[in-house]
């Protein structure tokens, strides 16, 4: 009798495989929507993974970037596409989860119009200043905050986005107003705080990583309950003081709705197998994510209370997209 492991371990080998598979599929170049900006958190995964893929489909992986609007404009592509088996996107707390209920009036439905199929990473956000600033600490900027009612300003990859609201969340925690400024990614967002247009900065820690070990920007904290293991001496927001300031920025994987369930299926199996493979776990650790382990049903569940929370989060704060 075969042991449960070895049971297990039959399963996972009997799977059903994207580049094994008998169907003709995929029969032209796949087109991997990523809704925000070069080497931000969601390009930087979606390379790795599509360069994965890409050795093993047979047809070359193609990767779109289609900011905007919080990731909801590059989404909007695939709702709008419904049944196409050759379009995928990393889908987002931004696109999926805040957006959604930010914008009264979006353009797709974040469920119904869309087959979510693994959740692919997550890692916090980071509160930072120029690494010039006399700021050292979240308390100093929310004094600085208070001296200078809307004078302190950060800024985001974007309106609509965990960044955007994890700035929001601070200042409703603090009582203070923190001016937030939208870029359109990340880069420009940091570009201006090393410039000194922005006082501080809200931004992803795989984004942002290179600058704090280099030395050019300083993290004050990071939004998720227990230290980052790529930023040791940084403490989380709780330990700062501000115990409501927890939030985590997540990505997936997902597909138009409409495609057939065993092409889904074929997708979770093989971005189980890549999220598990040492190549993409090294890549990912060194930038600060953790890969993620829901599958479609789990991944799905997410999402659904992402938006019940972030819902509850901007009607009890009267935010708004700037």
């Amino acid at each position: 009798m075969l042991s449960r492991r070895q049971l297990l371990t039959t399963a996972a080998l009997a799977a059903p495989s994207v580049a094994a598979a008998q169907t003709a599929w995929p029969t032209k170049p796949i087109r991997w929507i990523v809704n925000f900006s070069p080497a931000g958190a969601a390009d930087i995964m979606s390379r790795a993974l599509a360069e994965w893929f890409g050795t093993k489909l047979g047809q070359p992986i193609v990767v779109e970037n289609k900011p905007g609007a919080g990731g909801m404009l590059g989404a909007d592509i695939l709702a709008k596409a419904r049944g196409d088996v050759h379009l995928v996107m990393i889908s987002s707390a931004a696109s999926h989860g805040i957006g959604p209920v930010l914008y009264k009036d979006g353009p797709y439905d974040p469920l119904a119009d869309f087959i979510h199929i693994h959740l692919v990473g997550t890692f916090p956000s980071v509160l930072a200043v120029n690494e010039t600033s006399p700021i050292t600490s979240v308390a100093q900027l929310i004094d600085q905050a208070r001296a200078k009612p809307g004078e302190v300003t950060y800024g985001s990859g974007g309106n609509g986005t965990m960044n955007h609201l994890v700035g929001q969340l601070l200042a409703r925690a603090a009582g203070v107003p923190l001016t937030h400024i939208p870029y359109r990614g990340s880069a420009p967002a940091m570009n201006d705080l090393l410039g000194g247009q922005i006082v501080a900065l809200m931004e992803s820690l795989p984004t942002a990583i290179g600058y704090f070990t280099s030395k050019r920007m300083r993290a004050l904290a990071v939004s998720e309950d227990t230290r980052a293991p790529t930023l040791p001496e940084t403490p989380t927001f709780r330990e700062a003081g501000f115990p409501d300031v927890v939030a985590t920025n997540w990505f997936g994987f997902s597909a138009p709705a409409g495609i057939p369930p065993e092409l889904a299926k074929r997708w979770e199996v093989e971005i189980a197998a890549a999220l598990q493979s040492a190549e993409i776990k090294g890549h990912f650790d060194r930038i600060g994510i953790r890969p993620g382990t829901l599958r479609s049903e789990a991944y799905t569940a997410l999402i659904r209370s992402e938006l019940a929370r972030w819902r509850e989060v901007i009607r009890a704060g009267n935010i708004r997209a700037d």
